[in-house]
């Protein structure tokens, strides 16, 4: 997937915000950079501390769905689209088979439960990316 598609995934339903990437080493012992950003991002649009933490979870367990089948050594690329009271983020991932993850685990139902719209996509290249959409209290 290039650049430009990943940030047009983000932003398919969020329009006219501020859009950061962020990309890291495809290890989970980068998640706790991703999860400080993630959280940075949502307490900027003003999101409840409870909602910072849902969406804290949902983004590390979107990254639980997609580091397994992780192209080793690869990089895991996380777009978060912004706008006054909503946050789209998408994180990808190259991937060794190039199938979506599984909707019948349990990190799926967290994931599902926490972030509200989710959605996954395989790009033409291989790469998987999850993609959530989470709403503040104030939008």
């Amino acid at each position: 997937m290039t650049d430009d598609a990943r940030i047009a995934t983000a932003h398919e339903t969020v329009r006219g915000g501020d859009v950061v990437e962020l990309r890291l080493p495809a290890d989970g012992a980068y998640l706790s950079v991703l999860r400080t950003a993630t959280a940075g991002l949502a307490a900027r649009l003003d999101f409840t501390l409870d909602e910072i933490e849902d969406l804290r979870i949902a983004v590390d367990e979107a990254c639980a769905l997609l580091l397994p089948d992780a192209d080793p050594g690869s990089a895991m690329t996380c777009v978060f689209a912004l706008t006054d009271h909503t946050l789209a983020v998408t994180v990808t991932v190259p991937s060794r088979t190039g199938r979506v993850p599984r909707r019948n685990t349990f990190a799926w139902t967290v994931l599902t439960a926490l972030a509200g719209d989710v959605d996954t996509a395989v790009g033409d290249d291989g790469t998987v990316s999850v993609t959530l959409l989470k709403r503040g209290g104030q939008g």
